[in-house]
């Protein structure tokens, strides 16, 4: 019976294994032939985020459903993370007009960092944005105690986000360590608290990151900039531009 019933617990580990290898990776189609993406730098902008009123109260991604829905499906995105994604563009149009970030570019920080708010680094149980767009679990990263691929950096918010009250650690979809996120971090859904949990504020607060460079992201110069601004790595550099690029195409990040 024992044997048996560890026999039992094995299978059920491997297709529980399969299935979240499988959660993780494309939602593409199986039959769908995706397109080969370019490597251009900046990479493409996406489908025209359309216009909402975006001083508006309360949460105005929400207005953008019936833009994100239909991308959200083509890309495997999910539709809260589309629409913040494009709310954030939109705001950083108006109040940081020489910027011109797009929200493909913040989509492929976002499917780098933490798949859009649902990969937490656990081999099961990953996590998920709620109805208001919070990342459940909360999705936070190892403790930055410098050790080897590591910066060292003290804890800087008291514990508050991270749940360290020695070193900080990265924080919600967008990965903001609680240092930079009591510079740059903003309020996007209208609660009056910018949380690095909420893919909204995450979105805005990742946009203000990204324009603080102080560069043009519509130049290859500073796009590039830019994004080594969020992270000093190549290889990160090439990530984001190729998620990117493959959601201007609406077909999942390659």
């Amino acid at each position: 019976m024992g044997f048996g019933c560890g026999a039992v617990l094995a299978v059920v580990m491997v297709i529980s294994f399969v299935g979240w290898a499988l959660s993780v990776m494309d939602n593409a189609a199986p039959n769908r032939q995706l397109e080969q993406i370019p490597a251009d730098v900046p990479p493409a902008r996406g489908e025209v985020v359309p216009e909402i009123d975006i001083n508006a109260e309360g949460r105005t991604s929400q207005h953008l459903n019936f833009w994100a829905e239909p991308i959200a499906i083509d890309t495997g995105i999910s539709p809260q993370a589309m629409a913040a994604y494009g709310n954030a563009e939109l705001i950083a149009t108006e109040f940081w007009p020489n910027c011109n970030i797009a929200w493909t570019t913040l989509a492929g920080i976002g499917q780098i960092e933490t798949r859009h708010g649902t990969y937490n680094g656990k081999l099961f149980g990953g996590s998920n944005l709620n109805e208001n767009g919070i990342a459940d679990p909360p999705i936070i990263g190892v403790p930055l105690d410098g050790s080897p691929g590591l910066a060292e950096i003290p804890d800087s918010d008291g514990g508050q986000w991270d749940g360290d009250t020695e070193y900080d650690r990265a924080v919600g979809p967008m990965q903001f360590i609680p240092e930079s996120w009591e510079r740059l971090g903003l309020d996007a859904d209208g609660d009056g608290v910018a949380n690095p949990n909420q893919i909204d504020d995450a979105a805005l607060s990742a946009a203000n990151l990204l324009c603080s460079s102080g560069g043009d992201l519509s130049t290859p110069e500073g796009w590039t900039a830019a994004v080594h601004a969020y992270n000093m790595s190549n290889q990160y550099l090439i990530d984001v531009r190729d998620a990117a690029a493959s959601y201007a195409l609406r077909q999942p990040a390659i």
